[in-house]
């Protein structure tokens, strides 16, 4: 048998099998392919080095990335060379702390992750070949040979300058807003200043009109019959000026979104009750019939006990405005299956239109009421409106024309209130006054008119005895010398303000226990709760009512009398 010549067949060896090494060749071109993809890719840079870290392998994304070529770079530099120095000192402090073990600042902070075995992704800035900085997200893997020991390290990374820019823009955005809500803080702030200011301003003249004006309607002799009619046209317009100043200046502190609402579980009968008494005088002028729901058992609502009145008393005082002649007014209560209760208040006037009630809710609009002979501000509904979102709640209407209006509001249902212990607060008894001996009452005031007003006043009072003072610091200086059984403080004075001058008074022994009363024309909520909580017994607004500062001089004087017993 003759050997084989080249290109014959053995058929008796085995033979290849020829899908297997083509299958074999086919994967390793795949291989190569997919490694000359790697290699070659303009999208990410690729940098192999040695276990030192000097550069082995420099793929053109690397190239293009950092401006330096291959033959540049390979054995020359390392990564840490070519990415921004500051960063790896953060780096290597940053691992020192973290791992306990003194890092240095160079390509070991670069790779101690990775050379633990750690999977390492983070950020580094590369720093070009002409100077110029391209963000870039890293990967760093520890290259191992089959005794698993390290050969070296490769570094992937992708461009950041787009997720840099977006956080960048996002930064900005961010930034902008803060500023703008600083600057919208703080135009907040000056025009809750200038509201309080200005209510001050306004009230402190109406204090002198509504005040000598009361004086003149009970003086003695009283008035004849042409000068009570003036009396009264000018009481009449400083009573609706002040509530009109009062509603712009609640309606204004709304939109400013600095009136602070006292939200608490409200028993919504005793609420009723107070408006039903409110407005039983209201009805009777008009010859209005009101009917109140009863409630078979209590019905709370999480709200502002103050908020709720007045949007209660306004939606019925239109309801008895806008009536018919002897017609009727009835408020009704449900609780509703959404977890909220509903006040409705249906009057039988002549209605409105589906034009008019389109137009409720605007600020000063009346609806064509403006020529008639009902007064109104055309601010209640708007005020109301505000009122109620503000805690919650809604309100809206339904109107039939010449059959009236039905508004209805929708509070937030609460739980009861947890029971306090009766027995454990103490009863406080007040007897009558005497005028066997006269209680000094000192009135700080700066204001003239507002002075020779309650002067006016404390004459008809023989059991006290007045003296005053025109600023704070001759206020103190007054109360340190008369020792007065009470004081009568002004807020906006010359040198110290009253808040100032009261804080002095209870710093000293010899009259912290005076009992001291606020009287100002500062007469928004947020002014009266700084006051109150600045220690004032009492906190008294301008225009004085009458009734209520006599009542609160006797209740002072009382106080006064009983810390002195007590001394």
């Amino acid at each position: 048998m003759y050997p084989n010549k080249p290109g014959d067949f053995d058929l008796a060896a085995p033979q290849p099998d020829c899908d297997e090494d083509l299958s074999k060749a086919t994967d390793f071109l795949k291989a190569g392919a997919l490694q000359n993809a790697i290699f070659n890719s303009v999208n990410f840079s690729s940098i192999a080095t040695d276990e030192h870290g000097v550069i082995q392998l420099f793929n053109m994304g690397a190239e293009r990335m950092l401006g330096h070529a291959a033959a540049d770079v390979i054995n020359r530099k390392t990564p840490s060379q070519i990415s921004d120095p500051d960063e790896i000192i953060a780096r290597a402090k940053a691992l020192s702390v973290e791992f306990g073990k003194d890092i240095k600042p160079g390509f070991e902070a670069l790779v101690f992750k990775a050379s633990r075995g750690i999977e390492d992704i983070y950020e580094l800035t590369y720093i070009r070949k002409d100077g110029s900085r391209l963000p870039a997200i890293v990967s760093v893997t520890a290259l191992r040979d089959a005794h698993n020991d390290i050969i070296g390290y490769l570094l992937i990374g992708t461009d950041n300058t787009l997720r840099k820019q977006i956080e960048a823009e996002r930064s900005q955005v961010a930034s902008e807003l803060q500023l703008a809500k600083a600057a919208a803080e703080k135009a907040s702030l000056a025009k809750s200043e200038f509201l309080s200011s200005m209510s001050h301003e306004l009230r402190t003249p109406l204090s002198a009109i509504l005040g000598f004006a009361q004086l003149m309607e009970t003086s003695s002799p009283a008035p004849c019959e042409a000068q009570q009619r003036s009396i009264n046209q000018i009481l009449k317009a400083g009573w609706y000026l002040l509530d009109l100043i009062n509603e712009i200046l609640d309606l204004a502190l709304v939109e400013s979104g600095r009136l602070s609402l006292s939200l608490e579980p409200l028993a919504l009968e005793s609420v009723m009750l107070e408006c039903q008494a409110m407005i039983e005088s209201q009805a009777r002028e008009q010859e209005i019939t009101v009917t109140f729901p009863q409630f078979e058992t209590p019905c709370f609502i999480n709200a502002d006990r103050t908020r709720v009145k007045q949007i209660l008393i306004n939606l019925l005082s239109n309801a008895i405005k806008y009536n018919r002649s002897e017609g009727s007014v009835v408020v009704s209560c449900d609780t509703l299956a959404t977890g909220r209760v509903q006040v409705s208040i249906r009057d039988s006037g002549n209605g409105l239109t589906s034009q008019q009630l389109a137009q409720l809710f605007q600020p000063f609009n009346r609806l064509g009421q403006e020529t008639g002979v009902i007064e109104g501000t055309g601010i209640g509904l708007v005020m109301t409106k505000r009122l109620v979102e503000l805690m919650g709640g809604i309100v809206d209407v339904e109107s039939t024309v010449g059959e009236g209006c039905r508004f209805w509001v929708e509070f937030v249902l609460s739980d009861a209130p947890q029971e306090i212990e009766l027995s454990l607060v103490p009863v406080v008894r007040l007897e009558n006054q005497s005028a066997e001996r006269q209680c000094t009452l000192l009135y700080v005031e700066d204001n003239p008119a507002n002075l020779m007003l309650v002067e006016d006043l404390i004459t008809r009072r023989p059991d006290i005895r007045l003296i005053s003072a025109t600023d704070g610091i001759s206020g103190v200086e007054m109360a340190l010398k008369h020792l007065p059984d009470m004081i009568l403080m002004d807020i906006n004075l010359p040198g110290i303000n009253g808040i100032r001058a009261l804080e002095i008074l209870t710093e000293d022994s010899r009259t912290s226990n005076i009992p001291v009363v606020a009287l100002s024309a500062n007469a928004m909520r947020r002014d009266i709760e700084k006051g109150l909580q600045a220690g004032f017994y009492r906190y008294l607004t301008k225009p004085i009512k009458v009734p209520e500062f006599m009542a609160t001089l006797d209740e002072v004087m009382q106080v006064a009398k009983d810390r002195q017993a007590e001394m």
